[in-house]
């Protein structure tokens, strides 16, 4: 599982937030529980919250899109096989490349 911290401006979080999310947990084939912080703070700065939990495929599980609150899901080992096994990218990986020196 990758957990993310953020507190987003409102306005990149309209519009990257949960698009950036969905992608890393496809791309690392992993859930994604992303806290973040939502609302207008003492400094006028105003945050864009939308806390969530992504599974393997980008779906998301649960939000909490502003205010003080809890996102919860089953973790399922299951559907992480699944997915993996659906896309195996991740067989893929390799460190370096052939001919190339790493020193």
């Amino acid at each position: 599982m990758l957990c993310v911290p953020s507190a987003f401006t409102h306005t990149t979080g309209r519009a990257h937030w949960e698009v950036l999310l969905r992608a890393r947990a496809i791309e690392n084939q992993s859930y994604v529980l992303a806290a973040a912080q939502g609302g207008l703070h003492d400094n006028g700065r105003r945050t864009w919250g939308h806390t969530l939990v992504v599974d393997p495929w980008g779906e998301v599980l649960d939000l909490c899109e502003e205010g003080e609150g809890l996102v919860i899901t089953d973790v399922d080992a299951a559907r992480l096989a699944q997915v993996r096994q659906q896309l195996p990218a991740l067989a893929h990986r390799r460190l370096g490349s052939p001919g190339f020196s790493q020193r």
